[in-house]
C-alpha cells in the first residue's frame, strides 16, 4: 500500500475529515488531497507532521506493524520510498529514503538513509517542523541551509540541530548520501 492511501486510510478510519487535518497539520486539504492520492510525495518532514497529527507513529505509513524491542535492517533490504512529483514516477524532488527503523515499538528516533539527487523540480523554500535532525554525510557533498546560514558538508561531517529552524538539504554534484535521524 502507498504512503498516501495509509494515510487516507488512518485519517478515515480516526473519522477526521481532510479539512480537519489540513487544520492539525497547516497544510492545506488539496495538498493533502493530493498526498493520499499519490499526486505529491510527501518530505520526511511533512510525514512527521501528518502522522503527530494522526497521532501515529511514521512507521505505520510504511506498513509494518511496531512490535519489536529492537529491529535489524539487513545489507540491502529496508522500505524504500522515492520521492515523485506525479504518479509516473517522471519528475524527480531530488531523494529516495529507506527507513531503518521499521517494526521497533516506542520508538523516539526516525532513522533513515537518504540519497540526495539533483532535483528536477527546484525546491528553495526551506521547510520548519517540529523536532530535531541529525544528518551524517555518507558520500558526496551536501547544502544544508539552516536559517540564515548555509553550510557544504563532506563524507565525515554531521549536523545536528532544531528542525523548527527552517531548514533545507540538497546535493551538491550528481549525488549524496547521508544518514538522517529524525526525533519529534
Amino acid at each position: 500500500m502507498s504512503i498516501g492511501k495509509k494515510i487516507k486510510e488512518i485519517r478515515e478510519n480516526k473519522g477526521i475529515s481532510l479539512q480537519e487535518l489540513a487544520k492539525l497539520t497547516g497544510y492545506s486539504s488539496a495538498i493533502l488531497s493530493q498526498i493520499e492520492n499519490h499526486l505529491e510525495a510527501p518530505s520526511l518532514g511533512t510525514l512527521l507532521k501528518i502522522a503527530k497529527a494522526l497521532d501515529v507513529k511514521i512507521g505505520v505509513f510504511f506498513g509494518k506493524e511496531e512490535r519489536d524491542s529492537f529491529t535489524i535492517v539487513r545489507k540491502g533490504k529496508g522500505e524504500n520510498v522515492a520521492r515523485f512529483a506525479s504518479k509516473d514516477g517522471i519528475t524527480r524532488y531530488g531523494y529516495t529514503y529507506k527507513s531503518l527503523g521499521i517494526g521497533k515499538a516506542n520508538r523516539k528516533m526516525e532513522p533513515f538513509i537518504v540519497i540526495l539527487e539533483p532535483e528536477t523540480v527546484k525546491n528553495e523554500k526551506p521547510y520548519a517542523h517540529e523536532g530535531e535532525e541529525f544528518i551524517y554525510v555518507l558520500e558526496g557533498k551536501l547544502e544544508v541551509t539552516l536559517g540564515e546560514n548555509k553550510d557544504i558538508l563532506e563524507p565525515g561531517d554531521s549536523i545536528y540541530y532544531d528542525s523548527t529552524i527552517p531548514h533545507l538539504v540538497k546535493c551538491v554534484g550528481d549525488r549524496a548520501i547521508i544518514l538522517a535521524v529524525l526525533h519529534d
